[in-house]
């Protein structure tokens, strides 16, 4: 019955994903990079459609980071295209967000204050601080007032006026995602973001990402587009499994391994509520394909052999 719901949870979104893939949050064309001789990346593609959480996992080594950077524009690749919202990325941009393991916070500044600066950066600037400071004190209120709203729902609402280093690392965690969704990005990435975490902490903030795809699943029920479409990077694979709808797996496991990693596989995975029971038993079949497909270096396959989310949707 668990696996039924699932499955119906997930074709929800699925299904409106299919139909509107040209309209995709973000495109990844034949992507690849090197290094003089050595190849990273080798024709790597991949489409995201808005509203999706999607799970990125593969070997250490094998070109995430690489290709993290290509997507942020801090490293665009040798060649191919990267697109976010139809827009090609040669450099940062306010579309993409990022969120890293190690939380990017000011000491100096509170919880909300802290939420509330790219939204400072973004619309203001010195001058306009210096000589219309009526406006900007008015405009500050705001961006405070909306940094505060973020909080809450990242559930840190008690938190505002506190300084980082009277938070939790799960809490600096929270206020560094609320820092990184504020300014609406097309696509927010998240770089291994719990896992310098405990478990009962990484959990909490797996349950978050879960009350995420829900408000993505009523946003599209209504028409609107979703707010949060998110590429988490993580080597966790059961996480992967559980907080996501869809895995990707990069590796050089396959038959053209000298030219760099490719997609290996793409797979949808069960989508689970917040208020579902987590039960590991349920990602074993799963987890043991993923292991097979990316992270065993003596199954040598076609790239493409695992790679079957779009068609999955459609049947």
């Amino acid at each position: 019955m668990a696996d039924k719901t699932n499955n119906l949870r997930r074709a929800e979104l699925g299904a409106e994903q299919v139909a509107s893939a040209i309209e995709a949050a973000l495109e990844v064309d034949n992507l690849s990079h090197w290094f003089d001789d050595f190849r990273v990346l080798n024709q790597v593609n991949l489409t995201i459609a808005p509203g999706q959480i999607v799970a990125l996992v593969g070997p250490s080594g094998c070109g995430k980071s690489t290709l993290l950077k290509a997507i942020l524009g801090t490293q665009p690749a040798n060649g191919g295209n990267v697109l976010v919202d139809g827009k090609a990325i040669r450099a940062p941009s306010r579309d993409v967000g990022i969120v890293f393991q190690h939380y990017s916070l000011f000491d100096f500044l509170t919880a909300e204050a802290n939420v509330a600066f790219g939204l400072k950066l973004d619309q203001t600037s010195t001058p306009f601080r210096t000589f219309m400071y009526p406006k900007w004190r008015e405009l500050r209120k705001h961006h405070l007032q909306q940094a505060r709203e973020f909080l809450e729902k990242v559930k840190l609402g008690a938190a505002c006026g506190k300084y980082p280093n009277e938070l939790s690392g799960g809490m600096r965690q929270r206020v560094a995602i609320a820092q990184a969704l504020i300014l609406k990005p097309k696509l927010v990435l998240l770089d291994e973001p719990f896992g310098a975490l405990d478990e009962a902490t990484r959990e909490s903030l797996q349950m978050m990402l879960l009350s995420f795809y829900q408000e993505n699943l009523k946003a599209k029920r209504e028409g609107r587009t979703p707010e949060y479409t998110i590429l988490i990077v993580t080597h966790e694979l059961n996480e992967a499994i559980y907080v996501a709808d869809r895995v990707i797996g990069l590796s050089r496991f396959h038959e053209d391994a000298e030219q760099g990693a490719m997609v290996v596989y793409d797979r949808p995975c069960p989508v689970y509520h917040p208020d579902d029971p987590k039960d590991l038993a349920d990602f074993v079949e799963q987890r043991e394909e993923l292991r097979k497909a990316v992270f065993d270096p003596d199954y040598i396959k076609h790239h493409s052999k695992y790679v079957s989310f779009w068609k999955e949707l459609e049947t």
